[in-house]
C-alpha cells in the first residue's frame, strides 16, 4: 500500500485539531490574499530574493487573531470557514497555498509553532547565517545539497562549506545550468534525485510542499539515508505534525 502524500497527511491532522478544539462549528473566517513585497519581506539590502522578482508570491491566512503564511506561484483569494478550506482539492499549487497557509494560522491560533510569518528587511540573511553556522558546528564540512534557491542560504552555504560541497536544484529556468556563488544550479524537474545521492545533508525549501514535489524527495531521502532538513515560512505548521527537523533562525 503505497504512503499517504505530505499534504493528504496534513489535512487530515488538521481536520483532527479542527474537530478537538470545536474550530470548525464557529465563526471562524479565513480571508488570504497577495502580499506585496514589502509586507512579505520587507526592504533587505540582498536584492536576489525570488520574492522581489516575481517569481513567487506570499500569500497570508488569518484564523481569528493569528495568521500563517505560505508561499506560491499560484496565488488565489479566499474566504470561508476552515470546514471550506478542509474541503478543498489539494490538486493545485493554488489551492495547496491556501491549505498551508491555513494550516500555519491555526496552528500559530493554538499556540503549536512560531515562525508563521516571514522575517523582514535582513532578518533573511541573519537566518542564513545561522543556518549555514548550525550546519558546520552539528555535521562538520559535508556535502549539502540545497532543493530550492534560496539566494542568502546559498551564499552562506558556500562561504561556509566552500563550493565544491555545495549544490543546489531549482525550477526557475533563468538559474538552471548557471552557478550561483560558486554553486552548480542543476534542473529541479530531473536531478533533485541525483542531488540527493550526491549530497550527505538535504536542505530542502518547504515551498516542495505546495509545488507537489516534497512526497519524492522525502522518500528518496530516506531511500538513500539522507538527513532531511526543510526551511522556510511555508512549512512552520507540516514540520511541527508531521515530525520533519526544520530550521528557522528569526521566527514571526
Amino acid at each position: 500500500m503505497a504512503k499517504r502524500s505530505a499534504i493528504e497527511e496534513l489535512k487530515e491532522k488538521l481536520r483532527e485539531l479542527v474537530a478537538a478544539h470545536g474550530l470548525g462549528n464557529e465563526a471562524v473566517r479565513v480571508k488570504i490574499g497577495t502580499l506585496s513585497v514589502k509586507q512579505a519581506i520587507g526592504s533587505p539590502a540582498r536584492q536576489d530574493f525570488p520574492l522581489l522578482h516575481g517569481k513567487e508570491v506570499m500569500i497570508e491566512a488569518r484564523v481569528m487573531e493569528s495568521c500563517g503564511q505560505a508561499f506560491t506561484d499560484a496565488p488565489q483569494d479566499f474566504s470561508g470557514t476552515l470546514n471550506d478550506v478542509l474541503n478543498l482539492e489539494l490538486t493545485t499549487n493554488g489551492n495547496r497555498a491556501v491549505f498551508i497557509a491555513t494550516l500555519n494560522a491555526v496552528t500559530a491560533h493554538l499556540k503549536m509553532v512560531a515562525g508563521t510569518r516571514h522575517c523582514h528587511d535582513e532578518e533573511p540573511e541573519e537566518c542564513a547565517r545561522q543556518i549555514a553556522r548550525y550546519l558546520l558546528d552539528n555535521v562538520g564540512k559535508v556535502k549539502i545539497g540545497l532543493i530550492g534557491l534560496q539566494p542568502a542560504i546559498l551564499d552562506f552555504l558556500v562561504r561556509a562549506f566552500g563550493a565544491d560541497n555545495v549544490r543546489c536544484t531549482d525550477l526557475n529556468p533563468d538559474n538552471i545550468g548557471n552557478r550561483k556563488y560558486g554553486a552548480a544550479i542543476w534542473d529541479g524537474g530531473k536531478d533533485t534525485v541525483k542531488l540527493i545521492k550526491w549530497c550527505d545533508i538535504v536542505l530542502a525549501t518547504s515551498s516542495t510542499i505546495n509545488n507537489d514535489t516534497f512526497n519524492e524527495i522525502r522518500r528518496k531521502a530516506d531511500e538513500f539515508g539522507k538527513r532531511l532538513i526543510i526551511f522556510g515560512v511555508t512549512g512552520a505548521g507540516a514540520a511541527e505534525l508531521l515530525g520533519l527537523e526544520r530550521l528557522c533562525y528569526q521566527p514571526h
